[in-house]
């Protein structure tokens, strides 16, 4: 069979920026050239397939595919889209990480399954007929449309007499026809008996209904988000076409997480280490103009879990991989990290981060299997913590610990995203990572300060950021150093106002932070955030008609102004904020005094929209994002 993937990042992302521009260049390219790769990758290279050998099973997978299992919100065309496994006419689409998935279907193959009979994998998705004999024995639950009423009890006449009352139920009345005998009648039980999980399927709207109707649209994606856990989701069906061209899209489970065992043997294989053969030069190295930017960030980095349990809207992890964290054995790691001392060229002793999707995740997870399978939460963190969720980091500690005693380890920096809120309920953890793992930057991710977009977000207040800014700054001045906190924010993301991108520019500006790199929100393929700005409702709560509306940032002026907001010190920006503060009734933050946004000034050559904001680049280095100020004592942020 073939099997078809775009790679390890999304075709569109990959080549378009959040203001649908394309790229100049390409991460994962040798010399970071772009254009490389063609536009939704899966579909053209399954199209190839298809031209090369017709009648050979088809099986797509990875990120893109990932998250294109159903009919969903494409921003760069800014319509709906059908599923990718009706576009590409592919067999079999794999969404997750998929080992067990690929192994099974595999070995299927090998033994003469036709393909189209391969319907009962879990984490897979393959396309039927509405009338296919295959499909019976399922109990179909109708949830496509919305705001349907619950069952209705008849409404007791008073005015019926006993016989009357009697004669409605078929009986009749003992005063009537003298002496009855006493029947005793089962009421009606009040709540319904489900079918069971594993043979039921939930049909969602179709892909016509979520094209045009955005209400449906949001529904379907609530739906969709609250069957992903493997204990107890159950399968997913949604119809494209009609009449005569009707197909469903059936949507199985996702598959059950790998255990710490299977983890290690699937991190254990004896791979290159190294980019393909075709990519290198002439001397087989992947220097100078070979050189592929991606593999040099992570080539050693150790992958030490995979999943998050974070929730966040906008982040497409959890479609993904899952909410349950799936652990390699502290073993495994150092063995990786062994490998790495001895095998990789150039290694020089420091691994560039012990991480994966977050940081601090490794080995935490429900203190209760039974809560866990059960669990239709989509996130573990939000509003709170979760009083069923184990957030012990000792397991983390040692293993850090152990990884830097290492003979070659010089030093284990921790490059992969923090969460923070999770971090200060261990201030051990906080001090190891402070003492031993810090380069002088630690980067975390309150995406904003305003409670507004944050519950759209999913991610917590800044009294999480202030508790963890204080130990931060507490071991690191123990330890002798001088270190920073590097905070990433988001500008239009759905539900942020121009009041609130103000309030964060002026939070920024008093704790004194300059930032070099931002990003402005792109709503990518399934996560909830994109059914935000698509639908303009708030699938986090139940859907309907008269559902929370939450606003977009949709306008090319104001996503600009709002990420304008983000580099208020930037002078290009000025003439922007100014219009804008003055429109806001904010004038007075326009000024030269301290409490002042942006100067009333303008520097010559400056401001027009031929005039690039770059970040600076350092020596040597790549531009530095959310650099502190360095004037008089920095604040240590």
């Amino acid at each position: 069979f073939w099997g078809v993937t775009a790679g390890n990042m999304d075709s569109m992302i990959n080549r378009y920026t959040a203001d649908r521009k394309i790229r100049s260049d390409d991460a994962y390219t040798p010399g970071g050239a772009g254009g490389k790769r063609p536009d939704r990758a899966t579909l053209v290279y399954t199209q190839r397939c298809r031209e090369a050998y017709a009648d050979v099973p088809v099986v797509i997978g990875g990120i893109e595919a990932s998250l294109r299992r159903i009919a969903h919100y494409d921003y760069w065309q800014d319509k709906v889209r059908r599923s990718l496994l009706v576009d590409s006419k592919a067999d079999l689409l794999l969404f997750g990480n998929a080992e067990r998935a690929i192994v099974e279907i595999a070995h299927r193959l090998a033994r003469k399954e036709p393909v189209e009979t391969i319907t009962d994998v879990r984490g897979t998705s393959f396309v039927r007929r509405s009338d296919d004999p295959s499909a019976e024995g399922w109990f179909e639950l109708d949830s496509s449309e919305v705001d349907r009423p619950g069952r209705i009890d008849a409404h007791i006449n008073p005015y019926h007499s006993t016989g009357e009352a009697a004669a409605a139920q078929g009986a009749s009345c003992a005063k009537d026809e003298g002496v009855q005998p006493i029947q005793f009648v089962p009421r009606e039980a009040g709540r319904i008996t489900m079918p069971p999980r594993e043979r039921t399927v939930i049909r969602l709207p179709s892909y016509e209904q979520v094209k045009s109707d955005p209400v449906l649209y949001a529904h379907a994606n609530r739906v969709l988000h609250l069957e992903t856990n493997p204990g107890n989701a159950r399968a997913l069906v949604q119809r494209h076409g009609d009449d005569r061209t009707a197909r469903d899209v059936w949507i199985n489970p996702p598959p059950i997480p790998l255990s710490t065992a299977e983890m290690d043997h699937v991190f254990d294989l004896p791979y290159a280490r190294s980019p393909h053969p075709r990519y290198a030069d002439e001397n087989g190295g992947h220097d100078g103009p070979t050189k592929i930017p991606a593999w040099e960030m992570i080539r050693f980095s150790i992958n030490i879990m995979r999943g998050c349990f974070g929730g966040c809207t906008f982040c497409s992890i959890t479609e993904h991989e899952g909410r349950i964290i799936q652990s390699r054995s502290e073993d495994s790691v150092v063995r990786e990290i062994e490998e790495i001392r001895d095998r990789v060229k150039g290694f020089t002793g420091v691994i560039s981060d012990l991480g994966g999707p977050t940081a601090n995740m490794w080995h935490i997870g429900c203190k209760s299997r039974e809560v866990e399978a059960a669990c239709r939460k989509p996130s573990c963190v939000y509003p709170g913590i979760c009083p069923n969720l184990n957030t012990d980091h000792g397991p983390l500690v040692k293993l850090y610990r152990r990884a830097r005693a290492l003979r070659g380890v010089k030093k284990i920096l921790i490059g992969s995203g923090l969460r923070y809120d999770l971090a200060v309920q261990s201030p051990e953890y906080v001090k190891e990572l402070v003492t031993h793992h810090v380069g002088g930057y630690l980067k975390i991710a309150p995406e904003h300060t305003e409670e507004g977009p944050l519950s759209k977000m999913m991610k917590p207040g800044m009294g999480a950021y202030d508790r963890f800014k204080q130990l931060f700054d507490r071991f690191s001045r123990e330890a002798g150093k001088e270190q920073y906190l590097i905070p990433y924010f988001i500008a239009a993301h759905p539900g942020t106002t121009d009041e609130d991108m103000l309030n964060l520019a002026l939070w920024l500006k008093k704790n004194n932070f300059r930032l070099d790199q931002v990003q402005t929100f792109i709503p990518t393929p399934m996560a909830m955030a994109t059914t935000m700005y698509h639908t303009e409702r708030n699938p986090l709560r139940k859907v309907n008609r008269s559902s929370e509306h939450v606003g977009a940032v949709r306008n090319g002026r104001q996503r600009k102004l709002q990420k304008a907001f983000l580099r208020y010190h930037d002078p290009a920006n000025w003439p922007l904020l100014r219009e804008a503060l003055k429109e806001m009734g904010r004038a007075d933050l326009i000024g030269n005094g301290k409490k002042q946004l942006i100067p009333a000034w303008q520097p010559a050559g400056t401001g027009s929209a031929q005039v690039s904001a770059k970040a600076p680049v350092r020596r040597g280095g790549a531009p530095q994002r959310g650099t502190p100020v360095r004037r008089a004592r920095p604040t240590g942020r």
